[in-house]
C-alpha cells in the first residue's frame, strides 16, 4: 500500500544541510495501523509529510497504492492527496465554519454537488458521533468534539490512507482514548491504512498493528507491537517501554531489594495473551515449597492481545527454586533470572 525506499529530506540552514529523514524504507500494508514514534526532532512529523507530498524528498521513492507519489506535480499530485487524509494535532479547523461547513470544506474544493455534500457530511457526522452538534463552532466545541471534526473532515473524499500528526498530543488521557477508540473503528470499519505519529508509547500500544522507533532521521527499530514490547532491542525503544510498563528504574530498586532481603531468586516473567491472565503465582504457592513475593506487576493491552509483567523474589531451597522456574518456563511463560544468591 504504502512503499518508502531510500528516503532522506535535507533541510538548508545556515550551519549546514540538516538532515530530517535519513535513507529510510519501510513498506506498509492496507488496511494497517502503522505507528511512528521518536522523541522531538527524531524527524517523524517530517516523514509523514512526505506521505502527502507536503513536503518533497531530497533523494528516493514514495508510492502509495501503486503511484509514486514522489514524482508526480500539479493536478496529478491534488487528485492523489484527495485520496490522503490527514488530521493534526492542534485541529486546524476554520473558525468561521460550522461543523457540518468545515466537514464539507473538502468536498467543496474537489467540486461535489451539494445534494451529495450535505448526504456525505449527514454520514460523517454519524461516524465520528457528533449528531446534534453539526451547528455549532469550533470555539463551541471541546477539544475531543474538535478532533473528531478533524477526522471526519479527513475522511470526506473517501481515502485510502489517513495520517495522524500527533492527533491525540493535545488532549486529556480520556478523551485521547475516545479518540483513538474511534480511529480502530474507522479502520475495522472501512479498512483504512493508518500511519499515526506520536512520542507517547500509550498510542501505540493502544491501537497500533506495527511500530517504527525513530532517531536522528533513521528508523533503528521495526516490527509488531507486541514482539517490540517483549523484545525491544535499542536503547530509545526500551525506555519507551519502560515508560508504559512502570519499570524505570527497576534495577536499582532491585538491586537495593536484594542488598536488604538476601537470598533466595528474584525473577521477572514476561506473559502474552491468555497467559497473562493465568494465577500463576497461586500454582507456585500450591506446588512449590516456596515463598513467593510480587515485586512488581503490571498487564498492559495491545491491539494483538494482552502483555504483561512480574517480578517475583523466589525463596526457598535451591532444588525448590529450579523446579518452580522449571514450571513457569514449561507454562510457555518468559522468565528472566535478575538476581540469584
Amino acid at each position: 500500500m504504502i512503499k518508502l525506499e531510500h528516503v532522506k529530506k535535507l533541510y538548508k540552514a545556515k550551519q549546514g544541510n540538516i538532515v530530517a529523514v535519513d535513507d529510510v524504507n519501510v513498506e506498509i500494508q492496507q488496511g494497517e495501523i502503522f505507528g511512528v514514534i521518536g522523541y522531538s526532532g527524531a524527524g517523524k512529523s517530517s516523514l509523514i509529510r512526505l506521505l502527502n507530498q507536503l513536503e518533497k524528498p531530497t533523494s528516493g521513492t514514495v508510492t502509495i497504492a501503486g503511484r509514486v507519489i514522489s514524482s508526480i506535480r500539479g493536478k496529478e499530485l491534488r487528485l492523489a492527496r484527495q485520496e490522503i487524509g490527514m488530521i493534526f494535532q492542534h485541529f486546524n479547523l476554520l473558525w468561521s465554519r460550522t461543523v457540518r461547513e468545515n466537514i464539507a470544506f473538502p468536498l467543496e474544493i474537489a467540486g461535489v454537488s451539494k445534494e451529495e455534500r450535505l448526504k456525505r457530511v449527514d454520514e460523517l457526522v454519524k461516524l465520528v458521533g457528533l449528531e446534534g452538534r453539526e451547528d455549532a463552532y469550533p470555539s463551541e466545541l471541546s477539544g475531543g468534539q474538535k478532533q473528531r471534526v478533524g477526522i471526519a473532515r479527513a475522511l470526506a473524499n473517501n481515502p485510502k490512507v489517513l495520517l495522524c500528526d500527533e492527533a491525540t498530543s493535545a488532549l486529556d488521557p480520556e478523551t485521547t482514548d475516545s479518540i483513538l477508540e474511534l480511529l480502530l473503528t474507522i479502520n475495522k470499519s472501512l479498512g483504512l491504512t493508518i500511519v499515526l505519529i506520536t512520542h507517547e508509547m500509550h498510542v501505540i500500544q493502544k491501537i497500533c498493528h506495527r511500530v517504527a522507533v525513530m532517531e536522528k532521521g533513521k528508523i533503528v527499530e521495526l516490527g509488531n507491537v507486541l514482539n517490540v514490547f517483549r523484545h525491544p532491542k535499542q536503547d530509545i525503544t526500551k525506555r519507551f517501554v519502560q515508560q508504559l510498563t512502570g519499570e524505570e528504574g527497576t534495577e536499582e530498586s532491585l538491586e537495593q531489594f536484594a542488598k536488604k532481603y538476601p537470598g533466595g531468586c528474584i525473577v521477572k516473567l514476561t506473559f502474552v495473551g491468555e497467559k497473562a491472565e493465568q494465577p500463576l503465582v497461586t500454582h507456585l504457592i500450591r506446588h512449590f515449597q516456596v515463598d513467593v513475593s510480587i515485586l512488581q506487576g503490571k498487564i498492559s493491552p495491545t491491539a494483538q492481545g494482552a502483555y504483561g509483567t512480574l517480578v517475583i523474589h523466589l525463596v526457598g531451597a535451591q532444588a525448590e527454586i529450579e523446579k518452580a522456574t522449571t514450571y513457569i518456563r514449561n507454562q510457555e511463560v518468559e522468565l528472566e533470572v535478575i538476581t540469584n544468591e
